[in-house]
């Protein structure tokens, strides 16, 4: 990723969303020739000078100090989350160049997938950084049917989303869903830019998708740890589902999703019959299980008649 770059499409972006009866300021006359703050407003606002903030806009954060970072997060009104990605990028700017490198996708303990299968009640899924199942329990295979093909390999959530037409049908507000997704990718990229994996994975998806290329642009970046998705569920139909991401603290790079409805509203309801279909799905399969061992002890016993 080239960091020069990137810093200057993301100041650029962030000074045009904010216009200056937003950030206070008094605006007299004349038509402006671009959309939010001036440079000048900029700098006015941060109390640093124009031809410094022009040097930062143009790409070149290295050697800026905090003091000056945390001025303009306050001059252009950022969130935690789009605090946290100047601070990534100031730090890849001021710091050597990394070479490209991929990073081993980590792997899920057995007791932590045990204890996510024992959760019965409440649909649970794992993913890597880059949206692969890594562990799920029984639940959360049925909620996300299509990720958990039968006798294949999970898909990648995020190509998923964005490769896969099925997902705009299973997600109703599916924009909201992938601009999340983007989001998510871009505070990575800040924070890790010569992750080899990643920025493949950004190029597969600007490749083929236009939705992912044009929003990657926008360089958005939010924290997406709660809230709430509408999903269509081919068996038992639309239902609103909350979810919280956990972030595994003894394996870095795995989220633990759980969902949960509202109590008392028919997507609990909705979510009482998926439970009821995974169990009999589950009774079913034992009771073939059962059958087939039945016979092979009778067909062993006959061969040992003989």
């Amino acid at each position: 990723m080239d960091n020069k770059r990137e810093v200057q499409e993301y100041l650029t972006a962030l000074r045009a969303r904010l216009t200056p009866e937003a950030a206070g300021l008094t605006v007299f006359g004349g038509e402006r020739r671009v959309p939010g703050l001036r440079r000048e407003e900029v700098a006015q606002l941060a109390g640093i000078s124009t031809v410094y903030y022009t040097r930062m806009e143009r790409g070149d954060l290295s050697g800026v100090s905090e003091s000056v970072l945390y001025a303009l997060v306050r001059a252009l009104q950022l969130n935690e989350a789009e605090t946290t990605h100047l601070f990534d990028l100031a730090h890849a700017a001021s710091a050597p160049r990394p070479r490209s490198r991929s990073q081993a996708d980590p792997r899920i303990s057995a007791r932590l997938a045990l204890m996510m299968e024992t959760m019965r009640d409440v649909p649970a899924i794992c993913l890597t950084r880059l949206g692969d199942p890594a562990a799920s329990n029984a639940l959360g295979r049925a909620l996300f049917p299509h990720l958990f093909p039968m006798g294949r390999p999970p898909l990648n959530h995020t190509r998923y989303l964005f490769l896969d037409p099925r997902s705009q049908e299973f997600y109703p507000d599916w924009e909201t869903s992938a601009r999340e997704t983007v989001s998510s990718l871009r505070l990575m990229a800040g924070q890790d830019p010569a992750d080899r994996a990643l920025m493949s994975l950004v190029g597969e998806l600007s490749t083929h998708s236009t939705e992912f290329r044009t929003w990657w642009s926008g360089h958005t970046v939010r924290l997406h740890s709660s809230g709430t998705k509408r999903i269509n569920h081919p068996i038992v139909g639309e239902l609103t589902i909350g979810y919280d991401v956990l972030t595994i603290q003894a394996t870095p790079g795995l989220k633990n999703t759980t969902y949960l409805p509202e109590p008392g509203t028919p997507s609990a309801d909705a979510l009482d019959i998926l439970h009821s279909w995974v169990a009999s799905q589950e009774r079913d399969s034992l009771a073939h299980y059962g059958h087939v061992r039945a016979r092979l002890g009778k067909g062993d016993l006959a061969e040992g008649a003989h």
